[in-house]
């Protein structure tokens, strides 16, 4: 029963990550990686052919684990960032709100540069060393 719903959400979870691929509201590495964290628990199979597939390598891979997001992508990935935070502060006007979800924001694009240049300056100072 147990491998049952981890398939089935796999499925849902893939076919909404597949999705958010044309649709840039729906975010297509979240949906990702819990599409892999359920067929990892359920269907080797699945789980094999979904890290193999040209999806996963594009979005998951190279820009999450590999760090190698291009600065296009830093551009959509927080141009759609503020969006998702800014839906709410417009629909729904309530200043605690908005000032949580503006230093939310702010904590993101801080963490994610961080992140996406650690590599850079490991590389930088490799380099040095050698």
């Amino acid at each position: 029963m147990k491998k049952l719903l981890y398939i089935s959400l796999g499925c849902l979870t893939f076919g909404l990550g597949t999705i958010g691929i044309f649709l840039p509201i729906l975010p297509t590495t979240i949906f990702y990686i819990l599409t892999a964290f359920f067929w990892m628990r359920s269907s080797e199979y699945l789980y094999t052919k979904f890290i193999e597939s040209a999806y996963y390598q594009k979005y998951i891979q190279e820009s999450i684990i590999e760090r190698k997001i291009t600065p296009l992508g830093r551009v959509k990935l927080f141009s759609m960032l503020f969006v998702i935070f800014a839906l709410p502060c417009i629909l729904v006007r309530n200043p605690f709100m908005t000032a949580t979800l503006a230093i939310v924001f702010l904590l993101h694009f801080v963490g994610l540069n961080l992140y996406f240049n650690k590599k850079n300056l490991t590389s930088l100072k490799e380099a040095n060393e050698e």
